[in-house]
């Protein structure tokens, strides 16, 4: 796959991750890096970031990067994910996710994803696992 072709699949981001703003950083089949602001709409009763909006960051994170090491015809679902909060992200912070592979598969793939605030400080660590499946759907059911 060209880094032409790399960035173009990358970039090409589900309505999902457009709506939590979600913002592609850096892509690659090694590495993938989001942003995302700690807004109102994603924050929970005590004014810092919703736990379901991290693990909605990390698993668009890790689907990113599954979808980057897809041999042709094949498509992914999450089959499994954990998360380990370990400090809030607080309203007007921004929150980064940098996703790194732990296992390349050719019919499961784990990623881990470090979610961090501002400070740099760790707040969010996610494993996932990504089934490659064959898709012959059209996305619209």
């Amino acid at each position: 796959m060209s880094d032409d072709h790399i960035r173009r699949e990358a970039e090409d981001q589900p309505e999902f991750a457009i709506h939590i703003g979600a913002r592609l950083v850096s892509a690659t089949p090694q590495r993938v890096e989001f942003e995302m602001p700690v807004t109102r709409a994603l924050a929970n009763r005590n004014g810092v970031l919703h736990g379901g909006a991290i693990m909605g960051l990390a698993d668009n994170a890790g689907g990113t990067g599954t979808f980057l090491n897809l041999p042709p015809g094949k498509s992914t679902t999450t089959l499994e994910s954990k998360t380990n909060f370990l400090r809030p992200i607080r309203l007007g912070d921004t929150a980064r996710a940098v996703t790194l592979p732990l296992h390349l598969g050719r019919t499961t793939q784990i990623w881990q994803t470090t979610i961090t605030r501002g400070d740099g400080k760790v707040a969010a660590i996610v494993t996932q696992t990504q089934m490659v499946i064959d898709w012959k759907g059209d996305g619209t059911s």
